[in-house]
């Protein structure tokens, strides 16, 4: 049979000019996670205008587009998330945000432009190639129980031997390419903490059990589980991001919200911590003469990323932008529910630099300014192209 190669495909200025457009299009139009109505149907439109693709929606706000060639093969999946954050933005380009209070403020917009960038050289190989590549846009990264785990479940990696997918880094610069075989990215657990005291008046504290004092000590001694019960080599935080009680200046109030996050890369030492916390939380309401409810939910499995496919993208970063250019980055303690594909076969998760200086691209993620140097779609396409050709070829 004819076999038709990726790489003699180029990514042409008006490809690059049209992912840009998508980009900004879906920069304009952000919607919020399991909310990407609108998002996955212009996903689905634009797939179906270039033909070639099998077309299914596993959930009502996802996209699967799956490629398959004459003969039977390895089968290469790659992810683009859709979703949008509940940030109200404060650019002033020409495509921001037309819909109050959501915001593309972690690039995820450019993840599915160079998705559909892919898809439009993809589509010109037809059928004339060996194995099969999956085209996965996916809803809900940013809101457990998140997009991928209800794909997974779905089917959408049923038979797939290989699964890449990218981020946009604005702590990169632009032409950087960041690569990290194994433990990348931890598992974000959340955690609430509700203390049940006695009210009373504020210049009667005898008279009370102050529950903001309760949950003082509870925060000052989860720090603890850090610092004082965890191996100093191993890699753990626990933070409490948020303290709710009371009412004005003269009331003590019966009860407080405690809410925080646990993030790890181990899983033993995933299991022990909500033990841990519950111990400390009974002891000091019991010291206190309080009442607590604790309740803990498992976030997403950290993202442990396949060392033979991560040099492989290493290696194909080298070749196609010298080995200057190709970062090896450090572990962060973020989530990303890219994991639940890596839960089922093999593959692994890499950056792309976003960041100019000069441009003022410098703002992180999740902040109401956040925007990428649009140079780094043209590199993810080509990116996920050279790859998938190597992948297909094992």
């Amino acid at each position: 049979m004819t076999v038709k190669l990726i790489s003699e495909y180029s990514v042409t200025e008006s490809l690059k000019k049209q992912v840009i457009e998508w980009r900004r299009h879906f920069h304009r139009y952000p919607e919020l996670s399991f909310q990407e109505h609108r998002t996955s149907q212009f996903v689905e439109d634009t797939l179906r205008s270039f033909g070639s693709f099998i077309i299914t929606r596993p959930t009502p706000t996802s996209v699967v587009a799956r490629l398959i060639g004459k003969e039977e093969g390895k089968v290469v999946a790659i992810r683009a998330d859709m979703d949008a954050l509940p940030i109200e933005e404060e650019n002033t380009f020409a495509f921001a945000s037309v819909h109050k209070g959501v915001m593309h403020a972690c690039g995820h917009d450019g993840h599915t432009a160079i998705l559909l960038g892919v898809a439009s050289v993809l589509s010109q190989l037809g059928d004339e190639f060996k194995g099969e590549i999956r085209l996965i846009f996916q809803h809900a990264e940013e809101l457990l129980p998140g997009g991928a785990q209800e794909l997974v479940k779905e089917g959408a990696m049923e038979g797939v031997d290989y699964v890449i997918g990218t981020h946009l880094n604005s702590g990169l610069p632009i032409g950087e390419i960041g690569v990290l075989a194994g433990p990348m990215m931890a598992s974000p657990d959340t955690f609430n903490i509700s203390i049940k005291g006695k009210g009373g008046h504020a210049a009667a504290p005898h008279e009370a059990v102050d529950a903001i004092v309760v949950g003082a000590q509870i925060v000052t001694n989860l720090q603890t589980i850090v610092s004082r019960t965890t191996n100093p080599i191993d890699k753990l935080v626990v933070s409490v991001t948020q303290f709710h009680g009371g009412t004005t200046h003269n009331v003590l109030p019966d009860k407080v919200e405690l809410n925080g996050t646990v993030r790890s890369f181990d899983a033993a030492l995933r299991e022990k911590v909500p033990a841990q916390i519950d111990r400390i939380v009974k002891g000091l309401t019991e010291a206190y003469g309080a009442e607590y409810t604790f309740t803990y939910e498992k976030g997403y499995h950290p993202v442990i990323n396949s060392e033979e496919i991560t040099r492989l993208i290493e290696e194909t970063a080298i070749e196609e932008y010298g080995e200057e250019r190709v970062k090896t980055l450090s572990p962060k303690m973020g989530g990303e529910d890219f994991s639940a594909y890596l839960q089922e076969t093999e593959g692994a998760f890499f950056n792309i630099g976003a960041r100019n200086e000069e441009q003022g691209i410098v703002y992180p993620h999740h902040h109401p300014k956040f925007t990428v140097d649009e140079d780094s779609l043209e590199i993810g396409v080509k990116m996920f192209l050279r790859i998938t050709e190597k992948l297909l070829a094992r």
